[in-house]
């Protein structure tokens, strides 16, 4: 059933690996006009065989389109934006899909582009790559990060109402700049935790034996260790200053963990424990406090980009928006104060 965020609307996917695949599946379930592409002819001939249309080249599957969904490897995205802008009207939607937003973001706006390319991020994924891995429904309840532009806020509304309705994402409004060092922690440094733990006990003498013992906590500590090596390597380096200060916190508290146990202070380790599993608790039961509001289409476009800003800094999201007549009006979810 087409939604109505997507009635009428023409899209295209290029780059349709895990996550451009997963949206480009979504987006035919649910019954847009949509074409995907890739560079690869081995991956645009897996997408006919799931019955989904797909271009051999990228002009062709971005001509007339309403929105387009930038994928592909994080170095290429900024070519890749380039060459897209200029394939496309200026009423074509632009967003990508990287895990790092700073420095596209400013090259967009280098560019001249932030009236219409909207950075993304969808917080979803699994340690497997390619089509083969995607899933229609890999987006649903799960945080997608946008970042507004004071002149891109038409775009911005767009968007979220699409990826709201069509994919049941929460959208999380934030800035280039934070979305980075918030997912230094949400997501860089966990890959690099789980390298170092699985890297180490590959070069173990006592490999197998640990593997064979090893159950649920070495198998979730070491999971996005899975992940294809280049793709994590593009991800760090993208985002490499704010990984390495977020890991020197996150050091920083492994070593009062190993002081702890080092001078055999178990009060201490405790109390380090329980301030450990107050966030981990919070990630599945944190009430949240709904609240609607609304801003003239004409009014000042930093008033509302400083709330989107604000509530994203907070945890909060979006889940849903709509534009009627000259109103735009935002329905928010923000986490209640503990």
């Amino acid at each position: 059933m087409v939604v109505r965020a997507g009635a009428g609307l023409r899209a295209a996917v290029l780059g349709t690996g895990l996550i451009g695949g997963s949206v480009l599946l979504r987006l035919h379930a649910a019954g847009l006009d949509v074409i995907g592409w890739d560079p690869d002819e081995a991956t645009r001939r897996q997408a006919r065989a799931l019955g989904v249309p797909t271009a051999d080249l990228m002009a062709d599957a971005v001509a007339d389109r309403d929105v387009v969904f930038l994928g592909g490897p994080l170095p290429t995205l900024p070519a890749t934006l380039v060459e897209v802008a200029g394939l496309t009207g200026e009423d074509c939607l632009l967003t990508d899909v990287g895990s790092t937003k700073a420095e596209l973001a400013a090259f967009a706006a280098a560019q001249g582009l932030t009236h219409r390319f909207v950075p993304g991020h969808p917080m979803a994924g699994t340690d497997r790559a390619g089509l083969s891995a995607a899933v229609p429904d890999l987006f649903a309840g799960a945080a997608w990060v946008l970042c507004p532009a004071r002149d891109g806020l038409a775009a911005f509304r767009r968007l979220t109402a699409l990826i709201t309705e069509v994919f049941a994402a929460r959208v999380v409004p934030m800035a280039a700049d934070r979305h980075d060092r918030v997912v230094a922690f949400a997501s860089h440094v966990p890959h690099l935790l789980a390298g170092a733990l699985a890297g180490a006990a590959e070069r173990s003498a006592l490999r197998d034996a640990v593997l064979t013992l090893a159950a649920g906590s070495f198998r979730d500590g070491t999971r996005v260790a899975g992940t294809p090596p280049q793709r994590t390597t593009n991800m760090l380096r993208g985002n490499r200053a704010e990984v390495l200060a977020a890991l020197t916190e996150v050091t920083g508290y492994l070593d009062e963990l190993s002081r702890a146990l080092r001078d055999d202070e178990p009060e201490l380790l405790t109390a380090r424990y329980a301030e450990a599993a107050a966030a981990r608790a919070a990630l599945t039961d944190r009430p949240h406090a709904e609240q609607e509001l609304s801003f003239p289409l004409a009014g000042a476009p930093a008033d509302e980009v400083a709330w989107l800003g604000a509530l994203g800094a907070a945890g909060g999201h979006l889940s849903a928006c709509r534009v009627d007549d000259d109103v735009v009006s935002y329905r928010a979810q923000r986490p209640r104060p503990a």
